[in-house]
């Protein structure tokens, strides 16, 4: 059954795309996957339903349910803010500032986590899963997976795409999942910040590997974006995430 239904939990109620295999299909774990900052278009969806094919029962929750933006406008700032025209996009900044203003929000950031943490026991709690629950997410989704892994001791694998992480070594103590991180080279910020981001996660013991496309920059993973998606690099990190996770869901 693939469709929106409702995860309800002690501060509301959360709705969530839900994934599931065939009935011949072999059940590998379960997944959270989170959306980007355009919140939880169809293309996410998409990429829901791939990982259920693979044998993931996939959660992919809206956590942007309140917000109005719709597929026409998400087109038309994509191809500004990820396109060759400089003018194209200084004009978009005030519309992209307006829209990501509320995600430093910490009533924002707290919600978000309880809607997560409901989706994450949501899975938990299914038939068969036994205790084989990761988290993928891209861009915001990406930070949103780290923030996961920070407070979640259950959760078995993390693979965050162009996610940003600011947590002290001492937070990131806390992390008891292994991480598969994907990040484009020409991706200036994240990839000023990841030297510094490894010693971190040495120092506090996690198990963390990054994988750097070249030729490429944030968003890669996202065909509908045409000025960002990269088909070689989306392809290689799609075989090394099936493969990260059948290693770290298994048994």
């Amino acid at each position: 059954m693939n469709g929106m239904s409702d995860i309800t939990h002690g501060a509301g109620t959360v709705q969530a795309y839900r994934s599931e295999p065939g009935a011949d299909v072999p059940v590998r774990g379960a997944l959270l996957v989170v959306h980007e900052v355009w919140g939880l278009v169809d293309q996410i969806k998409r990429v829901a339903d791939r990982f259920a094919a693979e044998g993931y029962l996939v959660l992919a929750p809206d956590l942007f349910a309140h917000r109005d933006l719709d597929s026409d406008e998400i087109a038309a700032l994509q191809a500004a803010a990820f396109g060759s025209d400089p003018e194209a996009r200084n004009r978009v900044q005030p519309r992209l500032r307006e829209l990501m203003a509320p995600l430093n929000s910490p009533d924002f950031s707290a919600a978000a986590d309880v809607d997560l943490r409901a989706c994450f026991d949501e899975l938990t709690a299914q038939p068969g899963i036994n205790g084989r629950v990761g988290v993928v997410g891209f861009c915001f989704g990406g930070s949103q997976a780290y923030s996961l892994a920070v407070h979640e001791p259950r959760l078995r694998a993390a693979v965050p795409f162009y996610g940003q992480a600011n947590y002290s070594v001492a937070e990131l103590g806390g992390i008891r999942c292994r991480i598969q991180a994907f990040y484009g080279a020409n991706d200036v910020r994240l990839m000023a910040a990841l030297p510094e981001f490894r010693q971190q996660l040495s120092a506090a013991g996690v198990d963390f590997r990054a994988e750097v496309f070249p030729d490429c920059g944030h968003a890669f993973f996202n065909e509908t974006n045409l000025g960002a998606f990269n088909a070689n690099a989306a392809t290689r990190a799609w075989r090394i995430t099936l493969d990260f996770l059948s290693e770290s869901l298994a048994g």
